[in-house]
């Protein structure tokens, strides 16, 4: 931990809670100014916390990406919601954010039940406003206010930008005096690693579309600088998957898939390293991954640290 002399100097932790696909992490990388979250229109994208840190002259944001919370299907689901669960009780300030293409609904029912037992301050972020007509907004508003005694109801377009400031500026006022946690040039407490495999689980989770759903992780093998006359970082990944036909369907014809794959997440890979990267895919059947214990803590799911 980092101290701040100044005095007045502020200082938090923010969970940003809702739904599987309201834009949790856009919002997260809008506010960073980088990719550190992964983001896809697939619900369910964030599996793990992503913290991610804002340093301001006289604030320090630690926002807290949280996988959406659902009714969990399999042992993966299980891990999902505790994690959700959890950092509901180690903020300092809860962004609530729903859609506003979409009404309440149960979803939307089940996270309110979480802030029953919650005394930590709410804010409902209304996002993708961008997506409705002006008229709706206000109507909107009034029907979570109905809901529940929100501190604050801040509208915004994540994607577009729109209010985002003007929420920041409304997180300062609610967060304590405090010292400063991180360094400010730094963005996320997630190592290169973990990066790395989000960002090859990102590109794959784009081209196939529909065809290969949540059954599907990525482990890092192996990172290491080559020596020699040109810098260039040696890195080899594996994609996991649970059946045999969703393996054809990453490899593709002639492992034209996997080469496309392999080439976006380059792109991506090199800007976060900041040098020319050889990325190595293969891609390993795994049936049924996601109800192992043993192979969830291989991937990078371990319960115990939440």
């Amino acid at each position: 931990m980092l101290s701040n002399d100044s005095k007045g100097y502020k200082s938090g932790f923010i969970s940003i809670i809702g739904r599987p696909n309201v834009g949790k992490s856009t919002f997260l990388n809008r506010v960073i100014g980088q990719k550190i979250a992964i983001m896809s229109d697939k619900p369910q994208t964030t599996r793990n916390k992503i913290q991610g840190v804002l340093t301001l002259d006289d604030t320090q944001m630690v926002f807290i990406d949280t996988p959406g919370i659902h009714k969990p299907k399999h042992k993966l689901g299980d891990f999902m919601m505790k994690v959700a669960q959890n950092t509901l009780k180690e903020v300092d300030l809860i962004l609530f954010m729903v859609n506003a293409e979409e009404g309440f609904g149960r979803g939307e029912e089940f996270i309110l039940e979480k802030f029953e037992t919650i005394n930590t301050p709410i804010f409902l972020v209304i996002n993708k406003i961008d997506q409705i007509h002006p008229d709706e907004l206000l109507p909107l508003i009034e029907s979570y206010k109905e809901k529940y005694p929100f501190k604050e109801i801040v509208p915004i377009s994540a994607l577009e930008g729109n209010n985002v400031e003007r929420l920041l500026e409304q997180i300062k006022v609610y967060l304590p005096e405090g010292p400063q946690y991180y360094p400010a040039d730094q963005v996320t407490d997630h190592p290169e690693r973990f990066i790395i495999t989000e960002l090859i689980r990102e590109k794959a989770l784009h081209l196939t579309r529909e065809e290969i759903p949540h059954s599907l992780a990525v482990v890092l093998d192996k990172m290491e600088r080559q020596h020699g006359g040109k810098d260039i970082i040696h890195v080899m990944a594996t994609v996991i998957v649970e059946r045999d036909s969703q393996k054809g369907i990453i490899i593709g014809k002639q492992g034209s898939m996997l080469k496309e794959i392999g080439k976006r997440a380059r792109v991506d890979i090199e800007n976060l390293l900041g040098s020319k990267v050889f990325l190595e895919l293969w891609v390993k059947v795994q049936k049924d991954w996601r109800n192992k214990m043993s192979q969830l803590r291989d991937y990078g799911f371990n319960e115990d640290e939440y």
